[in-house]
Parts: structure tokens; sequence; C-alpha cells
């Protein structure tokens, strides 16, 4: 009896389970089907080209602006680019390395500073340099008119989603007859918050009057920086003039920024710039 129920019951349960398999696919698709059609849903995505953007604290994008400025030859003012004349016939196209300083050729993004609002953006942190006697009172606003404007990104080529996106402003080789008195010549600006990374300026000041120290400490703390650390070499020939003092910041992982402040004297341009 036990044997001719097991035959019954076991073509049965085949029967059972072939039908369970072509008719349940299906019948659990449509019911998922019903689930999302004719109904919105939203799902959260990076934009193209976000992936990469992470939040970098001060030192960290200090250190990498430093990184792809140092592995470019750009003259960053006028008394630069008369020191460094055979930079002229480079092919910045061709330059290979680690980092990467490139035009942003797509625009601000919707997160940075557009191309009109970073002559407001420079003059409130020419006003606030001013403020923390960072900058001469004497130092002139800026306006579209006077000065060029290019987007760039900073970029470590190995670790893309370690980048900085700039401002490089510059008075306009269209006002070659200016009067460059008191004006800001270069200045690197944060894309993002507005801060000001580099300045050269023409000032009615002279180096002996200037008090480097207060003045780096006063930028770092504008910055968001640490304390700057001792920076161990004395050579004069480190700059292409005599007035100058050098700082070391903390960078990113083991690496360090060094700031340094100078002064070209003759056409009394005072200068902030960074370097690894």
């Amino acid at each position: 009896m036990k044997n001719k129920v097991y035959y019954l019951a076991a073509p049965l349960l085949a029967a059972l389970a072939m039908f369970i398999s072509i008719w349940g696919p299906e019948a659990l698709a449509e019911y998922k089907d019903k689930e999302i059609l004719d109904s919105p849903h939203t799902e959260s995505v990076e934009n193209a080209g976000e992936g990469y953007r992470y939040q970098m604290n001060s030192n960290e994008k200090l250190y990498i602006l430093s990184c792809c400025l140092s592995s470019q030859t750009f003259p960053e003012s006028e008394m630069s680019a008369m020191t460094h004349e055979a930079d002229e016939e480079v092919d910045y196209s061709e330059l290979e390395g680690s980092y990467a300083f490139v035009v942003n050729r797509r625009g601000p993004s919707g997160r940075e500073i557009t191309d009109e609002q970073i002559y407001v953006t420079c003059n409130e942190g020419i006003k606030l340099l001013k403020g923390k006697g960072i900058l001469p009172e004497q130092v002139r606003e800026v306006d579209a008119s006077s000065y060029d404007v290019t987007l760039y990104s900073a970029i470590d080529v190995l670790e893309p989603r370690n980048n900085v996106a700039v401002w490089k402003m510059s008075l306009s080789n269209s006002q070659k007859n200016a009067d460059k008195t008191n004006r800001l010549m270069d200045a690197y600006i944060d894309a993002d918050d507005g801060k000001i990374y580099e300045f050269y300026v023409r000032t009615p000041l002279l180096w002996e009057e200037i008090d480097a120290d207060a003045l780096v400490a006063e930028w770092a703390a504008y910055m968001g920086l640490g304390e700057p650390a001792p920076y161990e070499s004395d050579n004069p020939l480190l700059e292409t003039t005599p007035y100058f003092r050098k700082y070391v910041f903390a960078g990113m992982g083991s690496g360090q920024t060094v700031v340094t402040l100078g002064f070209y004297e003759g056409i009394n341009e005072l200068f902030l710039k960074i370097s690894r």
C-alpha cells in the first residue's frame, strides 16, 4: 500500500515542481513590475565627474595645490616671468608627473564660484586680508575690465579624488600702461570657499616694515592651518630676491607645504606663494 502511494505521489510532486519552476518566475516578475510601473521612484546618484571629489581639510588642499604648482613652470608674477625667461619655450601640454594643474574647460560645476562671482569674492577676500594686516590698506579692488580669470583643477593623478578647484586671477595683459601701484598682480583663489592661497601685490611698504612672522601667522589662521614648523635651510639662493622668509606646514601624509613670504625691491611687490 505504501509503495502504491509513493508511486502515485512521486509523479504528482514532479509535476508540481515543474509547474512552479515555469509559472513562478513569471508571476514574481509580474508582481515586481506592478510595484515599479506607473509610479515615480527616486535614486541618489553622483553626477559624472563628482565621484572623485571629497572633503579635504585646509592643510591637504594647500598641499595638493602646492604639489601641482611645483610640477608646473607657470610664472606667477611679472617679476617671476622676468627671472624665468627660459620657461617661455615650455610646452605645458606635454608635462607629465604625479600631479597635474590643468584648465577646467567645463567651467564651474554648480558648487564652485562662477566667473561672474569671482571678482566680488576676491574683493571680499582682499578686504578680509586687509583687516587682518596681511595686505596693506592701500591695495585696490579688482574688476572684470582689468583682470583675467581662469578656472584650474589641481589634481593628484595617482589619486584623482584628491583635487582642488582654484581660480587664477591676473592683471590683464591689455593693461600694459595701467598704473600698477597698489595693484593685486596675481592670486590663486579657492573656487569653493574663496580663500586666497597665493598673492602678488604692489605695495607702498618696504621689506623692513613688514613683520613676516606675524603676517604668515595671520594668514595661517585665516586659511585654517596649524602652526608652521621652522624651515631648516637658510640658503639665500632659494629665491630671486634676498628678501624672503620660508615656513613649513603639515601637508598630506608625511608631505609638507613650504610657504614663502617675499619682497621684490624696486617694484615693491610683496608675495606669498606655496611650494613643496
